[in-house]
This record gives structure tokens, C-alpha cells and sequence, in this order.
């Protein structure tokens, strides 16, 4: 019997914690927090919800499916960024640069962008629900002629 239970509690445990293991990297989650750097770094499913990530250095860095609800993103380097699918609800993304990111199917659900460079990103099914969005390069409706469409992204890092 004592053998049944604790094969229960084994299996159900690793249910649990095996997602978090491979949702993120812990080594460079941690990176990020305590440097604001992590250039190139696989932070794929990462919960950093609420995280001040003012002027971090994320260029090509992989953040598919990340959570950075509420997050502070102020002057942050996003370059070449993979954000696919990855949910800024209430995020705070000023002065920074998405050039050439990754943001199909982002969730931007009452986020605030402003001055934030989108040039050369892809941007195809995004959640904008009552998101603000000054003096950054997406709009519903309008004029293409308003945009460059020939960026080339060459990202260094």
C-alpha cells in the first residue's frame, strides 16, 4: 500500500515540475535578472511576469511563449528577437527595439508601446485589445505607403 502512494506522489510530482524544467533555462532566466543581459540566450516559455527589464540586452534571444505580463521593458534590446506567441498583457515596452523580431501572435492586451523601433518585425495575428500604441510602427488600417517594407535585418550579436 505505503509502495502504491508513494508511486502516486512520484508520478504526479514529476507532472508537475517537469514543465517549468522545460519550459525555461533556470541558469539564464537568473542571467537575465541579476545582469540585464542576455543576448542569444533560450528563455523559450519563461515566466518572467512583473520582471523590471529596463535596457536589457534580449537581442536574439528566444522567448517563444514567454509570460512578461506586466513586465517593464523601458529602453530593453529585443533585435532579432523571437517573442512568437509569448504574452506582454499590460507589458511596458518604451524606447525599445523589436528590429526584426519575432511577434506573431503576441498578446498585447492593454500594453503600452511607445517609441519602439518594430522595423523589419513580423507581426502577423497580434492581440492588441486596448493596448496604447504611440510613435511605433503598427497600425490597424491606414496606408502602406506610410512604411518601409525593404529593411534588411542583419542581426550581430
Amino acid at each position: 500500500m505505503k509502495f502504491n502512494i508513494l508511486a502516486t506522489l512520484t508520478l504526479v510530482a514529476s507532472l508537475f515540475f517537469t514543465g517549468s524544467a522545460v519550459a525555461e533555462n533556470p541558469d539564464q532566466v537568473q542571467q537575465l535578472i541579476l545582469t540585464g543581459e542576455c543576448p542569444g540566450c533560450d528563455l523559450k516559455g519563461a515566466d518572467l511576469s512583473g520582471a523590471h527589464l529596463l535596457g536589457a540586452d534580449l537581442r536574439n534571444a528566444n522567448l517563444q511563449g514567454a509570460i512578461l505580463i506586466e513586465a517593464n521593458l523601458e529602453g530593453a534590446d529585443l533585435t532579432g528577437a523571437n517573442l512568437n506567441g509569448a504574452n506582454l498583457t499590460q507589458a511596458f515596452v518604451t524606447n525599445a527595439s523589436l528590429n526584426c523580431a519575432n511577434l506573431n501572435q503576441v498578446n498585447l492586451t492593454a500594453a503600452k508601446l511607445y517609441d519602439t523601433d518594430v522595423s523589419g518585425a513580423v507581426m502577423n495575428n497580434l492581440t492588441l485589445t486596448n493596448a496604447e500604441i504611440f510613435e511605433t510602427g503598427i497600425g490597424v488600417g491606414g496606408s502602406a505607403e506610410e512604411f518601409n517594407f525593404n529593411v534588411e535585418c542583419r542581426v550581430e550579436s
